[in-house]
């Protein structure tokens, strides 16, 4: 694929095409899944800058940044399916599989293996690294409500809800992971019961 130029004015009415070349407003459904999905693609984006700054320090934060950029490979192929108008393919599609969300889990289940078993919710924030993490994992889940949205009113790939599902949880958890490895802090949710926290 080659960009040429940035600027083409055909969207200055308020529409876009999708692949295949239907043309939608930019307010539709569709487009707000996929654009929500770059966004998500942006944030997982700067966590791996700041994930940078530990390079060096932790050997943990070269393990985060190899899955993190596959992480956001994966969200490209998700966007661009997405984006493609339902029935419509073209060569060399992406896809997003089954495999693929069988690795989220098992990186889920090595990073749960260093931590201890959650006793209460935990306040997103804690260090930089893990604060951009859950952040992320928030505007994963506004994701995964605009893909099942989409899907009860036109063809989503059910794989594609189920990674991106998977993927909110993996944030989650390697929010946790990077707090205990790097020794970040990670605050849990004080209950205010009659006026006191507990």
């Amino acid at each position: 694929m080659r960009i040429t130029k940035v600027y083409t004015r055909t969207g200055d009415a308020g529409k876009t095409r999708l692949a295949g070349g239907q043309q939608v407003w930019k307010d539709c459904l569709r487009v707000e899944a996929y654009g929500t999905v770059d966004e998500l693609n942006a944030s997982v984006g700067v966590v791996r800058v700041m994930n940078a700054e530990m390079a060096g320090r932790h050997e943990q934060a070269e393990q985060l940044e190899q899955e993190l950029r596959w992480v956001q490979n994966k969200l490209f192929d998700v966007g661009s399916i997405l984006a493609t108008a339902p029935g419509q393919t073209f060569k060399n599609m992406p896809q997003v599989t089954g495999t693929d969300v069988i690795r989220l889990e098992k990186l889920i289940d090595r990073c749960q293996k260093d931590l201890e078993p959650l006793k209460e919710f935990i306040l997103p924030g804690g260090g930089k690294v893990s604060g951009f993490l859950h952040q992320a994992r928030t505007v994963c889940r506004r994701a995964e409500r605009l893909c099942v949205r989409l899907s009860r009113e036109e063809p989503v790939e059910p794989t594609i809800i189920k990674f991106v599902n998977r993927l909110s949880d993996t944030l989650f958890v390697l929010a946790r992971w990077v707090a205990k490895t790097q020794g970040e802090p990670e605050f849990l949710w004080e209950r205010d019961v009659n006026g006191k926290a507990e």
